[in-house]
């Protein structure tokens, strides 16, 4: 049976809009849901990193062309992201971040069937092609479910799937690879996102812009007054030199750990992966939290909480890498409390900065220019500078980059844009239906 163009059109709308009422969105479920994702998300890109070392020695490659297999992953990532906007616009948001949920699992999955240098680089051109949609979408959808008062801590927990996700993978990685082959943790981190995909289709999708201004102006809702937003593109600066520094250390980290101080494979990512795991939970709703208490004072709180946190992270991040033993141990945790204390306020900054219907858009931009200038050079870079002189000295880079970062987001706070639901008191005000 053939179906008319309106009626194509109404199917699609009646599987992937369905006309829940605002009060049966179930928020809290849906939240939690998009965050198991985007924490399998993350395990996916640390695995490698975890087993990096075993890997180098069967395909006899460079640092460089193992920092450039994550370069190959953003620019493929970034570069896809743009499109994730008009596919949600033709079918939604909620299919189009299913979908790409299953591409990456699959193409995970795959991974454990690589034989050659090659191999993986087309595995990571497929997994940043099917990420890009989570990543641009899925906080769009979290957004709308919120309103602006709650965003830190919303984001905080969402967010913090990126280092309790990273460091699943180093355990993951850290143990099942030394002990059954590097290959193996691909095959179990990838079946469950088919699954949580799956379930997510259960959930209805909130609609666009529900808790924000009606009448944004021009340089909050057009794509064309993203280069003249001020908050967005501090916001969007401070989150690139940010990701240079942790895209850099994440991708690095257990290697500095087994060369430099001569850690084993294990030992080193259960260190990284133990201070990234605590440090994530507690440092990014602490950090969504304090900054969400603070918009009663200001409207700047995610752009202070962020630049003082990394401004703190500076010191703690030279003690991490110019010391050794239990200093040096104590330093790694210091200084990664301090770094992800900004996920949340950072990224509800980034938000809060634009309009509804300039979001998903904005948020590609966003991407595009914190990967460009962030963890695509970084990696790359690191491995270089370890290659020419040692991966100690190439760590100087990264606590340039945090100190630059924290900088840009002083200069920002300035530009931080009012809160539509704070009353004059600063009270939290009645939500729009």
């Amino acid at each position: 049976m053939f179906l008319s163009g309106y009626q194509k059109t109404a199917f699609r709308r009646a599987i992937f809009h369905p006309c829940v009422p605002p009060t049966k969105l179930y928020p809290r479920t849906a939240l939690f849901l998009l965050t198991l994702l985007n924490l399998l998300n993350y395990i996916d890109r640390s695995v490698l990193f975890a087993v990096q070392e075993m890997v180098k020695r069967e395909f006899h490659r460079s640092d460089a062309a193992f920092g450039f297999l994550t370069s190959v992953f953003f620019i493929f990532y970034m570069c896809a992201a743009p499109f994730m906007g008009p596919l949600s616009v033709r079918f939604s948001r909620k299919a189009v971040i299913i979908a790409g949920a299953l591409i990456w699992s699959l193409a995970t999955l795959l991974t454990a069937f690589t034989k050659t240098y090659g191999e993986l680089l087309i595995r990571h051109t497929l997994v940043g092609i099917g990420e890009a949609s989570f990543v641009i979408l899925s906080p769009t959808f979290v957004a709308d479910m919120f309103p602006e008062e709650k965003r830190g801590r919303v984001m905080g927990v969402f967010y913090l799937a990126i280092p309790v996700g990273t460091a699943l993978g180093y355990f993951l990685g850290g143990y099942m690879g030394p002990k059954y082959g590097w290959r193996t943790p691909f095959y179990v981190g990838a079946a469950p996102g088919v699954v949580l995909a799956f379930l997510l289709f259960f959930i209805p999708e909130p609609p666009l812009g529900q808790f924000d201004a009606k009448n944004e102006p021009p340089e909050r809702d057009t794509i064309r007054g993203l280069v003249r937003n001020p908050a967005f593109l501090t916001a969007t600066l401070g989150m690139a030199m940010m990701t240079f520094a942790l895209g850099g250390l994440q991708v690095w980290m257990p290697t500095f750990l087994q060369r430099v101080h001569g850690y084993s494979v294990l030992a080193s990512n259960l260190i990284f992966a133990s201070s990234t795991i605590v440090n994530g939970i507690v440092a990014s709703i602490s950090g969504g939290w304090i900054s969400d208490r603070l918009l009663r004072r200001t409207p700047a709180a995610h752009y202070l909480v962020s630049a003082v946190s990394l401004g703190i992270g500076v010191p703690a991040m030279c003690v991490a890498l110019f010391t050794s033993g239990n200093v040096m141990i104590t330093g790694i945790f210091v200084a990664e409390f301090f770094l992800l204390l900004n996920t949340g306020p950072l990224n509800a900054a980034v938000i809060n900065a634009v309009g509804p219907h300039v979001r998903a858009m904005a948020l590609a931009v966003n991407i595009f220019i914190f990967h460009l200038l962030g963890d695509i050079p970084s990696a790359w870079l690191i491995g270089y500078m370890s290659d020419r002189y040692s991966l100690h000295a190439a760590f100087v880079a990264p606590v340039i980059a945090i100190g630059l970062s924290s900088a840009i987001l002083l200069y920002g706070m300035r530009f931080a844009p009012p809160l539509h639901h704070l009353n004059t008191d600063g009270i939290a005000g009645t939500q729009p239906g």
